[in-house]
């Protein structure tokens, strides 16, 4: 974390170069969400974000500054991965699919984001992240010392509180696709701060773009038939962003229209 917060804490001409308002940039820096220049909205948040695997070829494209950057965020993110497929491995247990269901392709990617959200001078005018779910399988997010993460459960916002030494960890649309609805992606959002900066770190695992997504068959059958039509990930990226994050709109086309009145 304190690397982050030192890449944030920088001169502007240390950063400048790496700003960037086009989402195809492989490694950028920008403000508010990927596509600003299309939003009705502003959030109050500066993003760096960045691919982490494979590694080797990643880390070329990353900062250079602060110096230690890509030593620090290169085991990080390794570790983190670690920890998600042991997450992805308790779940495919938990859910009753065969061991090693997740891995390969449907957890190849790799993805961080680190988010500063400055000091806001008046929360009720704007949010850091507006409500959305996650499109990946998993997000592990270190949150830092400062409060600002909220999930939206049972018709209200839950703050959830930082604790130390700790990850959320976020369930997202495409564990839900997989588990046919058996999981949940994690509904939150990011309010502001006017007494402290909050600075976190995501990581975000999912799958590659051409991999298939469906529900697992063995989650399958009769009884309980499949929610959802298999499509490539990209597809999906694609219209998910283009929806900006709306949890209904991005779900809806890959719906099998016979099981909607069920989802």
């Amino acid at each position: 974390m304190n690397v982050v917060m030192e890449f944030f804490d920088m001169p502007m001409e240390d950063k400048a170069s790496l700003y960037s308002e086009d989402p195809n940039n492989v490694c950028r820096l920008y403000t508010s969400d990927i596509n600003y220049g299309c939003e009705e909205f502003h959030f109050w948040r500066d993003v760096l974000k960045h691919p982490c695997h494979p590694l080797k070829e990643c880390i070329k494209v990353w900062p250079e500054k602060p110096t230690r950057y890509r030593e620090v965020i290169g085991t990080f993110s390794v570790e983190a991965k670690n920890l998600g497929l042991r997450i992805l491995e308790l779940l495919s247990e938990g859910l009753g699919l065969e061991s090693g269901h997740f891995e390969e392709d449907l957890s190849e990617a790799l993805l961080l984001v680190a988010n500063h959200y400055p000091l806001c001078p008046d929360p009720s005018l704007t949010l850091g992240l507006p409500k959305h779910c996650d499109p990946n399988l998993i997000t592990i997010l270190l949150q830092g010392d400062a409060y600002g993460l909220q999930v939206f459960k049972d018709g209200e916002w839950i703050g959830v509180q930082p604790l130390p030494n700790a990850f959320v960890v976020n369930i997202g649309h495409q564990l839900r696709i997989v588990s046919n609805n058996k999981l949940t992606s994690a509904e939150h959002r990011v309010v502001t701060n006017s007494e402290v900066a909050r600075t976190t770190v995501g990581v975000f695992i999912s799958s590659s773009d051409d991999s298939i997504i469906e529900p697992a068959k063995s989650l399958t059958n009769a009884d309980d038939p499949p929610l959802y039509r298999a499509f490539q990930y990209k597809e999906f990226l694609s219209n998910y962003f283009s929806m900006m994050g709306d949890t209904e709109l991005a779900l809806q086309p890959f719906k099998l229209q016979s099981n909607e009145s069920a989802i």
